[in-house]
């Protein structure tokens, strides 16, 4: 991590799609600042070190989504939820059938709601707590064949922004993290066209793509004391493409 850490001795957190990529470097990061994590996926099996349990759940279900954060909080003192779980499915947007449409935005927003929902309520009650809501560039920029992420990722954003207006009376840091270009899973679709990554890299000012640390770092700082006044903001982590 860069010698970058905080004290999170005490604390659990909730990650969602801790399995690997982004969600698996800020799962690590957190166990290595001395932190529980609940791992909710959909994957069984996590490959991290440090005092963590795997739920299982289909975040595509909202009924699945409750099921499992019920049976966290039951379970879990939750002092931190990471709101990183997302999927994109792609087609240009005349074609977009209902059913994928409908899939994305169950996954990449309306989860994020009903998670924040069931673990801030306690956090509301104790007077503390830290979520961490994963965004994306295009919640600000339209992406191409990309129309519901697009849209979800900007729900999370004002998701945030609502959150933190209620939330930051009760104690409650509601912020978001907005991931530029990473070497990741959901990037695929990318990766594979040489003449897209060079356009995309000739506009990022450090002329790379991120590492996943760079996240985890980031939700470091956010889920720590050092945000203690720090709420509603969507943070990017851009190599400062959206400065360009």
């Amino acid at each position: 991590m860069n010698n970058f850490s905080v004290d999170l001795s005490g604390k659990t957190a909730v990650v969602t799609g801790a399995s690997g990529g982004i969600g698996g470097a800020i799962a690590q990061a957190l166990l290595d600042s001395g932190a529980r994590v609940v791992c909710l996926q959909r994957r069984g099996d996590c490959s991290l070190s440090g005092d963590f349990r795997v739920v299982q759940a289909d975040l595509s279900s909202p009924a699945d989504t409750f099921r499992a954060a019920e049976e966290i909080a039951a379970q879990e003192h939750v002092d931190i939820l990471v709101n990183n779980a997302g999927i994109s499915l792609r087609h240009h947007f005349e074609d977009f059938p209902l059913e994928d449409w409908q899939k994305v935005m169950q996954v990449d927003l309306t989860a994020v709601m009903q998670l924040s929902q069931v673990f801030g309520r306690p956090m509301i009650a104790r007077g503390e707590g830290k979520i961490v809501n994963i965004a994306s560039m295009l919640s600000f920029n339209g992406g191409f064949t990309a129309a519901a992420y697009s849209a979800a990722k900007g729900g999370v954003v004002q998701l945030t922004k609502s959150m933190c207006h209620e939330w930051a009376q009760h104690g409650v840091n509601v912020n978001a993290i907005a991931p530029g270009y990473f070497h990741t899973e959901l990037n695929k679709p990318v990766m594979g066209d040489t003449a897209r990554i060079q356009r995309i890299t000739a506009g990022i000012p450090t002329g790379s793509w991120g590492e996943t640390t760079d996240i985890a770092k980031a939700a470091l700082f956010l889920v720590s004391d050092a945000a203690d006044y720090i709420h509603g903001v969507t943070l990017p982590v851009d190599g400062g493409y959206l400065a360009v």
